[in-house]
């Protein structure tokens, strides 16, 4: 069964650096198909980064070039690493993989 759980949120200056983790267990060979999800107060949910084969990633145009999605096989880890955040990264971070979701990590990033 899978599980998914986040950590690693806070509060951060706007131009900091944040490091998410999503401890995936039950997930099948290298976390192809995991990705992060991000829902701001008041609007959708949507898809910040995603793990599309062992050397291809996605990420969405507000976070291309700051925040890089990673893999640790052996500690069945998925990282998030976001530097350079924006006032506008403020929101609730989910893991995900399939039709599973994690609980989720607050980030929140002052001006």
């Amino acid at each position: 069964q899978v599980q998914l759980v986040e950590s690693g949120g806070g509060l951060v200056q706007a131009g900091g650096s944040l490091r998410l983790s999503c401890v995936a267990t039950g997930v099948a060979g290298s976390f192809t198909g995991l990705a992060w999800y991000r829902q701001a107060p008041g609007k959708e949910r949507e898809l910040v980064a995603r793990i599309l084969s062992v050397v291809h990633t996605y990420y969405a145009e507000a976070v291309k070039g700051r925040f890089t999605i990673s893999r640790d096989n052996g500690r069945n880890t998925v990282f998030l690493q976001m530097n350079s955040v924006k006032p506008e990264d403020t929101a609730v971070y989910y893991c995900n993989y399939d039709s599973r979701w994690g609980r989720g990590t607050q980030v929140t990033v002052s001006s």
